[in-house]
């Protein structure tokens, strides 16, 4: 196992002993802004009717991306990060 797949597993049980279904759930990322990035990571949420709010640092160099998006179950919330996964430079908070 990956430490990925390890990491979703751990998320996946916190997620079902902590949160009741369906929530409001707040994705945090920090992009680089050296290309789209922060288009790419609103590609992702946007069909799911997220309010999303930006941030630049102070140097320019990164935007702060706080999602807030209602979300069905501890599955969706990870296939949500798995697809914001692949976006070049992402962090995930």
């Amino acid at each position: 196992m990956s430490d990925r797949e390890a990491f979703y597993s751990k998320l996946k049980v916190q997620l079902e002993d902590t949160t009741k279904f369906p929530s409001k759930y707040l994705y945090k990322f920090i992009v680089p802004t050296d290309a789209n990035q922060e288009e790419e990571v609103k590609k992702v949420f946007n069909g799911g009717g997220a309010v999303i709010e930006t941030k630049k640092s102070k140097t320019g160099k990164y935007i702060s991306i706080s999602i807030f998006l209602i979300i069905k179950s501890a599955d969706e919330v990870i296939a949500y990060y798995k697809k914001a996964d692949v976006i070049k430079g992402i962090i995930s908070l």
